[in-house]
Formats: structure tokens, sequence, C-alpha cells
């Protein structure tokens, strides 16, 4: 059986998981929770999709090309061992992630799909400067991030086969996107600042009724035969608190953007603001820069007001009780060389 046959069959058997997850979820139970509240990519919440047909992003026109327009040469098996690391992470580089999570959660259609930072959107952005870190980044240090944040794990080496080959799967991607101009359907699209406060009870009830039939009552996430299928939204084996979607502008824009997934766009604004702030009041592994202080660390990493990290919930400090950065890939040596991207 061919390469695009194998890959068209995955993309059906999701499909036909998630549709069956999406269905009504009455007897789902409400998830623990740890009490009443006192700028890019990032980790969430989707089964790995890979789209065969054009991504439109609107006002542009652009669409990227699909899987079976990947060159039959040199180049194009780079591309394609680029494409299985984005489906596969976890799986087939073990060595840098310290969780389940794939890049295909936060970057659905295999990093096609407009308004889910979409890999042929970040290609045409870097170099750039980051304020996270204070200073311009090549498109291979912003991978490398997102290895040591949303993966929880370890950093590749700038010119390691892991980030050529997904860095050759971007510019494939974006081989034909125009550079210089702002792309629509480019990241996330930021919503407009909530009507009301954001709310745990309301993000609670909008969780139960729309998220953990997909992702668990505790935000554990699903998995099949040992095979993640839903990703964890919080917990041991979730994204850590320096990856970019623990800020809850981000998780809001992803989350009304395409969650539930399959019926994108149906949630309020002000529900994907409370079911963001839910997400944020709960526990994760720590922030990779933390020196052995939260309040310090919120300080230097977390100051801004977009963030739970160091904040009280229920009497309890969140970033307190984070188990250290690095999942299973603790005491395997160093977290990263590059803790400050």
């Amino acid at each position: 059986m061919n390469r695009l046959l194998l890959i068209r069959t995955a993309h059906l058997a999701v499909i036909t998981t998630a549709v069956c997850l999406l269905m009504p979820i009455g007897s789902v139970a409400a998830p623990a929770v740890s009490g009443q509240p006192a700028d890019e990519h990032a980790a969430i919440a989707v089964a790995p999709v890979q789209a065969s047909a054009p991504a439109s992003t609107g006002a542009t026109g652009f669409s990227p090309p699909t899987a079976d327009a990947i060159p039959d040469n040199e180049f194009g098996e780079v591309v394609r061992k680029g494409q299985d690391y984005f489906l596969h992470t976890s799986r087939l580089l073990p060595q840098y992630t310290g969780n389940s999570l794939n890049c295909v959660n936060c970057h659905i259609d295999a990093g096609r799909r407009a308004d889910s930072a979409p890999m042929w959107g970040a290609y045409v952005l870097y170099p750039a400067y980051r304020q996270k870190n204070g200073r311009v980044n090549t498109l291979a240090e912003r991978l490398q991030g997102c290895f040591q944040y949303s993966m929880n794990g370890k950093a590749p080496a700038a010119d390691s086969e892991a980030l050529v080959a997904i860095s050759s799967y971007m510019y494939w991607l974006a081989s034909k996107a125009p550079t210089g101009v702002k792309l629509a359907g480019q990241g996330y699209r930021r919503l407009s600042e909530p009507a009301q406060k954001m709310d745990f009870e309301r993000g609670k009830a909008v969780y139960v009724a729309q998220c953990a039939v997909c992702h668990g009552a505790n935000g554990e996430g699903r998995k099949a035969a040992g095979v993640t299928v839903f990703p964890a939204l919080w917990g041991d084996d979730s994204f850590n608190w320096g990856a970019g979607m623990h800020q809850m502008p981000n998780a809001a824009a992803f989350i009304k953007a395409n969650m539930p997934l399959g019926k994108d766009n149906t949630l309020t604004d002000q529900q994907a603001w409370d079911v963001a702030y839910f997400m944020n009041s709960h526990e994760r592994p720590q922030d990779p820069r933390f020196a052995g202080d939260v309040q310090e660390t919120r300080e230097r990493f977390h100051a801004a007001d977009d963030n739970l990290y160091g904040r009280t919930i229920n009497g309890v400090v969140l970033g307190a009780q984070s188990v250290p950065s690095g999942g299973r890939l603790r005491g395997q040596g160093s977290a990263a060389d590059v803790t400050a991207k």
C-alpha cells in the first residue's frame, strides 16, 4: 500500500473517532477541580488529522499544497520525514519529547488549517524578535522552544535531523506563500476582550458539556491502544507552564476557532474565554526556567495579566505544586540548553 493511501486511511480513522466522541455527553462525569478562582504557538486539543484537500486561508487566496504533491525526489523524502515527525512527534522523536503530545495537536490538519497557527504562516515570519526572550530568534530556535515548552522535553540541535526535516516540511507548505505581508489565517485569530470577567464555574460547565468527552473528566486526554488520540490539557502529561497555550488569549483564540473538533466557531467568545480560564486554572509541569521560587519566576517570565502562573486558586498557588519539567525525560541530562526560548 502506498504512502498516500496510508495517510488517507489514517485520516479517515481519526475523523471517525472524532465524530463518535462528539456524540451527546450527558453521562460524562464532571472534572475534578482545583477550586474557585480567588503569542504564538503552543500545545492543546485535537487528534492528529491529515489534510488531503487545500486549506483555504481567506483573503489572501493562499492554499498550502496537498500531501500528494510532495515531490518524489531527495528533498521530498526529507519533507515526508518532517511531515511524519509533525504528525507523530512523541512516538518518532521520544528523545526530545517529555509528554505524549504531537505538533499536530496545536496545528491542525497537519499544519495546514488557517487560524490554527498553520506552518505556512509561521515559516514566513522568521527570523523575528520575540518578547519572550528579548531577542531575534531563528526558525530553528522557535522550534526548539516548542520542544522544550509545549512538548515538555528537550531542544534538538538546530542542525539535527529532526529540525531540518520539520523546517523543510514547513518550507514546502509555505513554498508559494507571499512574504512581507500579513497572511489571513496566520497564527491564532485574537478575540476581543471578554464582555464579562472570565469565570471558573462557567468555564467548568463549558468543559463538561463540550470538552470532557474527548479530553477526559480530569483533563487527562484519551488514548487508544496506548496511543494518544486526544491530548491532556493539564496534569503531568500536558504542556508545561512555559508554553504559549498557558496564556489565556492564545488558548481562547485557539478554542474559539478550532474546538470542539468538527464544531469550530460554535462556542461564543465568552465561552471560549471561560473554558480557557478553567483549563489553565489547573496544575501542569513546571516552567523549565524555574529557579526555585514561584513568585520570582512569575515576576521574570509571567508578569503579564494574561496567565495564572503564581496566582492563587482556591488557596493553591499555581506552580507551587507542579512536577519538574521534562516529563519522561527527567533524569536524562539537562532539559535543554535554550532555557530562554
